[in-house]
């Protein structure tokens, strides 16, 4: 019998370019008067693009500006950034924390020594939890929903910790982190898991059509878990939210009723590459999402061009598949067109906010959003999370309609909550006025990561001056 060897290939082997060339980063705040200059050279592989954007977006900062070209197996992307104030990045300790992500967006532990600093573990970005057991929920929207969801999470015991929801063309999706409300961290009892399961997919599966996509899934702890708005937007794609409404062709749609995203998907012939257009109205996030998109459709960009014409953001994309073609067929180019419009539109956000700072108790979240949907309020997005004693967050909120809610009945429910509550206009229609409670005018409670790491660098800045 004849004896076939076979070489032995080292898993390590596919990240051999990257740890011999490793990535080159260089901030820049010299070159240009009014922005941070972020300069990455670094050997290409798919997604590299969409984890540089997530770790800028992560810290709150505003992209005005972007180039990218990764033609060759190496890539040359420069971003022109702002804080949310729109200052230049010139904290010494948040552009070492800037240089270390980009540097290490894949191999953990591989920073270059100049770049290893005390405080590397303690920044770990809040999307991915290692502690506490994550739910997945996506289905057919309706009004009441993650109220029933919260109280039958509370029945059964379980805390929650943070919850993320995004609502889009009839569709929810939502993550909501949980643990064990008498013992703490995760539920591991399978018995019990299984128990959260049956009932959130009976809340979930009770007000739906024959046929209609919902589920329910829960995962475990894990280091690797996927980025939490890059999760929303995977299970908002695989719940088909991009799939047009009657009467429309998906390319374009109204944007609060007055602006419009427009898409459009050309072939460059002589290079090979799909070259796409983006115009929308620019928003905090958006580069992320754009890239998110046609990173998880197996997209893979070559050049790109981002820039800002005063409110309105364009975004041009040469592209192509992952085997190297361009877009085949144009029933292909319109999906890639219907799908972006999905994926800028998600974020968007329609009503009023309210920004909640309060206490953090068991069935927290039951008791706010019931207070809403006693009101005859419906939730759009939200995103809440609880620190230590303390819980924060925000909620868009409209009538069960989705029109405009009523400012005397959105004032009511800011009394009823309680703690610090801050008003926020955010529909074009409405006359309602900023405003917040008595006991925290001074501050304005916002949950978001880029908050909570700036935080932990100020604290870091502070103990290195001692």
């Amino acid at each position: 019998m004849e004896i076939v060897y076979q070489p032995y290939i080292d898993p390590e082997f596919e990240s051999l370019i990257e740890r011999i060339n490793a990535p080159r980063v260089c901030i820049d705040n010299d070159t240009c008067q009014h922005c941070t200059v972020v300069k990455v050279d670094s050997a290409n592989r798919h997604g590299i693009l969409l984890e540089m954007v997530q770790v800028l977006t992560d810290l709150d900062l505003v992209i005005s500006k972007s180039y990218i070209c990764s033609d060759g197996g190496w890539l040359m992307d420069v971003f022109h950034v702002r804080d949310q104030l729109g200052k230049k990045i010139t904290d010494e300790t948040l552009n070492i924390y800037i240089q270390q992500e980009l540097c290490d967006t894949r191999m953990r532990g591989r920073v270059p020594k100049e770049l290893q600093t005390c405080h590397k573990r303690k920044l770990r970005p809040c999307h991915i939890s290692t502690e506490h057991t994550a739910l997945e929920i996506t289905g057919r929207d309706r009004p009441g929903l993650m109220s029933d969801i919260s109280a039958a999470l509370y029945e059964l015991g379980c805390h929650i910790t943070t919850a993320v929801a995004w609502t889009h063309n009839g569709r929810v999706a939502c993550i909501i982190q949980v643990e064990d409300g008498l013992k703490g961290g995760p539920i591991m009892v399978q018995k019990r898991l299984a128990l959260v399961q049956e009932k959130l997919e009976s809340v979930v599966e009770g007000h739906h059509e024959n046929g209609d996509m919902r589920s329910v899934l829960l995962t475990a702890p894990a280091a690797d878990r996927t980025h939490t708005e890059r999760r929303l937007h995977q299970m908002m794609y695989a719940d088909k939210d991009y799939e047009p409404c009657h009467g429309c062709d998906g390319s374009c749609r109204h944007w609060n009723g007055c602006k419009k995203t427009h898409v459009t998907v050309e072939t460059c012939k002589e290079k090979g590459y799909s070259v796409v257009n983006v115009k929308s109205r620019d928003r905090n996030k958006l580069l992320f999402d754009t890239v998110c998109a046609l990173t998880d459709m197996q997209y893979v960009v070559f050049h790109a061009a981002v820039s800002l014409k005063g409110s309105i953001a364009n975004q041009e994309y040469f592209i192509r598949r992952q085997d190297g073609c361009s877009l085949a067929s144009e029933t292909e180019s319109r999906k890639l067109a219907q799908c972006l419009v999905a994926a800028i539109e998600r974020r968007v956000s329609h009503g009023v906010r309210l920004d909640i700072c309060t206490e953090n108790k068991m069935g927290l979240l039951w008791y706010l959003t019931r207070v809403f949907r006693e009101n005859g309020l419906s939730i759009t997005r939200t995103e809440i999370g609880t620190h230590g004693e303390r819980a924060s967050g925000c909620f868009y909120v409209t009538d069960a309609s989705g029109n405009d809610a009523n400012p005397r009945t959105v004032e009511l429910v800011r009394q009823q909550i309680g703690g610090s509550v801050l008003v926020v206009n955010k529909s074009p229609n409405s006359s309602l006025s900023i405003s917040r409670s008595s006991d925290e005018m001074e501050e304005r409670p916002r949950f978001s990561l880029g908050n909570l790491l700036w935080s932990q660098l100020e604290r870091l800045t502070s103990s290195f001056g001692h």
